[in-house]
């Protein structure tokens, strides 16, 4: 398929992590061509009772928001004496993170489970998020499987090196409970690609 073409919303976009039997550094990360990215997300596997492998992946699923995407701007307002306007200057450039609001099912995030385990094990993970406007077959983006998976419907891809950091559960009265998942951005973002 090609990247998305037309004015829609992206409620079924996608994020997932690659999990490798053999951790990924960032020099390895950073080594990674486009097709090398899409090949470690060629296996969905499940966060419960899932086990990892080559080119294995996971999906954060029933996710309620997403935050922006990207790598965000670094521009400061610096106040100039006498007059009616600041100056924006380019400032320093800080890691970014984000914040996953998901609806919360506590087992897919227990310990023991493959996403309950990587929050705050301070290990550096693939992540990919999968810009969708249509409902794809599968969500497989390896280069070789491009009629399958993601490559059924219009998609765009990103991806970034980065970390699980922290997940805070939000009890809700009246509505279903929902958590926080943060994670740490350690590289540049990679992208658009698409299947």
């Amino acid at each position: 398929m090609s990247h998305i073409s037309t004015i829609g919303a992206g409620m079924f976009s996608d994020l997932s992590i690659a999990v490798p039997s053999t951790d990924i550094t960032r020099t390895g990360y950073d080594a990674l061509s486009e097709a090398d990215l899409k090949d470690l997300f060629a296996n969905e596997i499940a966060s419960i009772g899932g086990t990892k492998a080559t080119d294995t992946y996971v999906r954060v699923t029933d996710v309620r928001e997403f935050p922006s995407m990207g790598t965000p701007p670094n521009i400061v307002n610096v106040p100039v004496y006498g007059s009616s306007t600041s100056q924006q200057i380019q400032g320093q450039s800080d890691a970014p993170s984000m914040e996953i609001q998901i609806n919360f099912v506590a087992a897919e995030l227990a310990d023991g489970t493959i996403l309950g385990d990587m929050v705050g094990d301070g290990k550096a993970y693939v992540f990919r998020f999968t810009l969708l406007n249509a409902n794809p077959d599968g969500h497989a983006s390896d280069s070789v499987g491009a009629a399958t998976g993601l490559g059924t419907v219009e998609n765009s891809m990103y991806f970034w090196y980065g970390k699980v950091e922290a997940l805070q559960v939000n009890p809700q009265l009246t509505d279903g409970n929902t958590a926080t998942l943060t994670l740490s951005v350690q590289s540049d973002f990679q992208g658009a690609f698409t299947v």
